[in-house]
């Protein structure tokens, strides 16, 4: 990986390694309706204008269908289950099912045969990175609502899937435009229940300073930076980000609540180390050009 990548990565990781605690603050006074609709409007207020400024928005309307498939797999949809989960699900169980991302879009690579394809030594470097958030979260199994478990479930698998539709679908259209579409679309979607379900009075101000990051930091600055990894090192190597989040949540905790750093999460920090490591780093160009050779049977200008 560039070190343009890293940079990426490692802004990206700590972008979003806040939300979880941010949800479940903000969860306590706002249904995951309405806290969507207010983390979507507050991002499009911001990217809109600024995205029709730089011309970016009459370009997706040649792609939208794509933009409004992406919209559905990794915002509208995702955003409401994974805030309605939250509420029934301890967060290292959370983490650790939401770090299961990178491991179903390999399994996706290899179904439609995606370029950035995975070999032995990402996938190991896959179940490494893996069993360390396993390790580093612990699992909590006191409390587990199967609906909940379900709902994280299809959350993972569109968080893999959006990846690769901004490779194969949205490469060419500017970033920022589909961003701000995206937001725009899900803002619409959840706006009549999300008005409706309103608080009568004012949340406290710890949810509305949360609402206020998740907004501007954790959804129109991540998604412009995620765009941005996704370019630089390919949306398999982009999809490992979910390993770095949970350590970050940790990370918070201790520096700032206090929790104790327990010898399972620094086994856990190492392992994520070891499992990004392989998992990231660029192939040889031999071992490129032996795997990106057709086979004799199939034309060399077939896309795959």
């Amino acid at each position: 990986m560039t070190r343009r990548g890293w940079a990426l990565f490692v802004a990206l990781g700590v972008i979003w390694g806040i939300p979880y605690l941010l949800i479940k603050v903000a969860v306590s006074d706002l249904t995951p309706t309405t806290l969507v609709l207010l983390r979507t409007a507050e991002g499009a207020l911001l990217l809109v204008p600024l995205a029709a400024v730089r011309g970016n928005l009459t370009p997706l309307l040649v792609h939208w269908r794509a933009v409004v498939v992406f919209t559905l797999v990794e915002v509208a949809v995702p955003w409401l289950l994974l805030s309605n989960a939250e509420t029934r699900l301890t967060s290292s169980l959370t983490g650790l099912l939401i770090a299961a991302v990178p491991l179903i879009g390999a399994v996706l690579g290899l179904i439609i045969r995606a370029d950035d394809r995975l070999d032995l030594r990402r996938a190991a470097g896959l179940l490494i990175g893996f069993a360390g958030v396993a390790t580093l979260l612990g699992l909590d199994f006191s409390v587990i609502d199967p609906w909940a478990v379900g709902q994280l479930g299809l959350v993972t698998l569109g968080y893999a899937i959006g990846p690769i539709i901004i490779a194969r679908r949205l490469s060419g259209v500017p970033a920022l435009g589909v961003v701000a579409a995206s937001l725009v679309l899900t803002a619409l979607i959840y706006a009549p229940v999300g008005l409706i379900q309103l608080p009568h009075s004012l949340p406290s101000a710890q949810v509305l300073v949360s609402v206020a990051i998740l907004g501007v930091v954790c959804t129109a600055l991540a998604f412009l930076v995620f765009f941005a990894l996704i370019a630089e090192v390919g949306p398999l190597r982009a999809q490992a980000i979910t390993y770095v989040n949970p350590a970050v949540a940790l990370a918070l905790g201790v520096a700032l609540l206090g929790e104790p750093f327990t010898l399972g999460a620094g086994v856990g920090f190492l392992l994520i180390v070891l499992g990004l490591s392989l998992a990231t780093r660029r192939r040889s160009a031999s071992s490129r050009v032996e795997v990106q050779r057709p086979p004799q049977t199939v034309p060399s200008d077939e896309v795959a």
